[in-house]
């Protein structure tokens, strides 16, 4: 078999294997499930394919025993965050979590002028950032696909750079954070209804563990929040 068909194969093994996991069971174990070679195989896969928040998370992951410690930090953390977030879905994947925030809560159609309801939201996340702060953060914008391709990236753009500018006013260091932004070059379902459309207008946010928090870990030296 060709090594391009053998990656293809371990990362519809590692898909299948992440969609048998409940959201609701023990991500510790996922975490230490997907680490190593299907770890590695899928999240290069996917980050070849624009380095969304998916492929970062499940690209960082170290499995084993030390992946397991992190996801146990990590179901902590998703748990607060469910309970404190108004308006966004929060999702344990592999050893972090995603957060999808609703633009369409967040922002005015065609700007990106944080609304108040997004602010007390965003502040709600910091409190859990400051908790957890071995953790790395990555802000991703998109939109539909409605208007030109152009003004739907520098949009997008502007609304995660908003994100990190309210999140670092708020204390938490810039250097925790990456923005990336993909306009409408990642839509979530299709564009062909308003119902879709606002599925992908939206800004994801990736919580995962930096190296400090891996060594910890992996040293057995990571202790419970």
């Amino acid at each position: 078999m060709k090594t391009t068909n053998k990656l293809l194969m371990a990362a519809l093994i590692a898909t299948t294997t992440l969609g048998a996991v409940s959201c609701k069971s023990s991500n510790a174990v996922k975490g230490g499930a997907i680490g190593g070679a299907a770890g590695g195989v899928l999240g290069g896969v996917i980050a070849g394919k624009g380095n969304t928040a998916v492929g970062v998370l499940i690209g960082s992951a170290i499995g084993g025993s030390a992946g397991a410690i992190i996801g146990n930090q990590m179901d902590k953390a998703a748990d607060e965050l469910e309970r404190d977030l108004e308006g966004a879905e929060v999702e344990r994947v592999g050893e972090g979590i995603k957060i999808t925030f609703d633009s369409g809560l967040m922002f005015a159609v065609n700007k990106s002028d944080l609304s108040e309801m997004s602010k007390q939201n965003l502040l709600e996340l910091v409190e859990t950032l400051k908790k957890y702060e071995d953790t790395n953060i990555l802000i991703a914008g998109h939109t539909d696909d409605t208007g030109a391709e152009d003004y739907n990236m520098n949009l997008s753009r502007k609304r995660a750079y908003s994100v990190e500018d309210y999140l670092t006013a708020n204390g938490i260091a810039k250097k925790r954070m990456e923005i990336t932004a993909y306009g409408e070059m990642q839509p979530k379902v299709t564009n062909d209804t308003e119902a879709g459309r606002q599925q992908n207008r939206r800004v994801e946010v990736a919580i995962y563990a930096n190296e400090k928090m891996q060594k910890k870990a992996e040293n057995g030296e990571l202790k419970d929040l």
